[in-house]
Parts: structure tokens; sequence; C-alpha cells
């Protein structure tokens, strides 16, 4: 792994950790070090759940390393930025813990993940309109997903910036915490995530992926065309028959994940 993006593995679940001073900033081989983290992530059975932060107690991540833009080198790697963003076959859930300012691609990188939890100093905006550029095409319906439409176009127009208790009495990010418990927090939310069936929240995170924003008609369109392919390994899975003897039993489910 690169120096500027750090692996840990704590059971089942993988840390991973922006670490490129001063402010976190990603430029195409940092891109392509993330995209091998979320690979990891994605092709080992054992790991269930990420945590993404940065490094620091100030900025989570500038976004896009400016100074490279001149460099030729646009490969992000697979996942496309940073290796999340266009990773649609992650059926496997990623938190992000953001520690500091969450600017532009790092604010984009954020919005790709499951969950935001964030530090109570944290903020939120987009910079891309003030500087002649657009963000990535994904982000347009993950923001207006998680905030009113009014206030997505507000930041995109214009960066306006939102303070942690803004963005979660506005739904964007899970909770805010100070910054001494951030970790703490994302590891207990972490830690339950793969405390459950891992082809269970496999198989959900698929489902939403593809109903979460369509009509129930829709969705039950999409489970006729075979598309919920999570949800048929769920169905006469051995966990499927473990869940309900575990309870019955009064004991904790071992998972097989199969």
């Amino acid at each position: 792994m690169s120096d500027a993006v750090k692996t840990e593995r704590n059971g089942a679940v993988l840390e991973i950790t922006l670490d490129r001073p001063k402010v976190n900033a990603v430029d195409a081989a940092t891109s392509r070090a993330l995209s091998a983290a979320f690979d990891e992530l994605q092709n080992d059975d054992a790991l269930r759940v990420a945590i993404l932060t940065g490094a620091g107690e100030r900025i989570f991540s500038a976004g896009w390393d400016l100074s490279s833009s001149g460099d030729g080198d646009n490969d992000w790697g697979a996942g496309g930025w940073c290796g999340l963003c266009e990773r649609h076959d992650l059926h496997k859930p990623v938190i992000a813990a953001i520690n500091g300012a969450c600017v532009a691609g790092g604010f984009e990188l954020a919005l790709a993940c499951d969950f935001m939890i964030t530090a109570d100093h944290a903020s939120f905006f987009l910079t891309e309109a003030t500087l002649g550029l657009t963000v990535d095409i994904g982000t347009i319906p993950r923001l207006m997903g998680r905030v009113s439409q009014q206030v997505a176009l507000e930041m995109l127009y214009t960066g306006r910036k939102l303070d942690a208790a803004e963005a979660v009495a506005m739904g964007l990010v899970l909770r805010s915490v100070p910054a001494a418990d951030l970790m703490t927090s994302a590891r207990e939310l972490a830690d339950r995530i793969a405390a459950s069936a891992p082809l269970s929240v496999s198989a959900l995170k698929q489902m939403a992926m593809i109903a979460g924003s369509v009509s129930p008609e829709m969705a039950y369109a999409a489970r006729d065309a075979g598309r919920l392919t999570g949800q048929k390994k769920v169905h006469g899975s051995q966990d499927a028959l473990e869940g309900p003897r575990a309870y019955m039993e009064k004991r904790a489910p071992v998972w097989k994940g199969r």
C-alpha cells in the first residue's frame, strides 16, 4: 500500500486512512492506492465493512490535488475517483469518519460512502463551480438524495458551506460527535454491521442501490428481471437457516457467509 493510503485490519473491519499532508489532497497515484484498498475490501470474504478517514484533525480531504493537474496522469484506477465513486458492484458498507473539512472531491468521496459520521468541528462544501470546474456526475444524485434540492443546488452553484450541526439537521450525515470520539463511534457502527449476516447486508446494500430511489412498482420489476442477485443468494443459504435457529436457541448466530 502507498504511504498516502494506510490500511489496518480489525477483525472483519478494514480501516483505510488517507494520509497525504497537508490537506489529504488526492492525485491519480493516491486514487489508485485507494482503489487497491477497496479491492481488498471487495475481494476478501473475511472483510465485511470498511471505515474511511483522513489523517490529522483538520481536513478529511481537500479533494483533487490541483498541483497535479498538468501531469497528464488521469488514471484514477478501478472504481473511478478515489477507487469508490464508480465501484457500483461493491456490496459491503463503507463508513466515512469525517475528521475535518470535507471539500470538493473529498466531499464527493464521502458521499459515495454508505454512512458519514463527523467530528463536530468538520464542514462540508463543494468548491468546483468557484474554480471553473464541475463535480462528478454521480455526486448529483448522491447529494440530492441526502439534502433538499434547493440546498443541493446552492451548494453546487455557490460553494455554500455546511457545518457539522447543519449537516446532521439536514440528514447529510448520520451523527456528529466530539473529535476524540470519532473513530470510536465509527468502529461501534462497523462492529454492529459486522455482527449481522454478511449475505444479508450485501443483499440489502444491492437492493438499496437498485430500488432506493424508484417506485415500489419499479422495485418489483427489478426483482422480476432477476437483478436482485444478492437476495437470491440469501434465500436457502446456510445463514438463512442459522439465524432463526440461533434466535430460537437464545444464542448468538455463527455466520458462514454461505
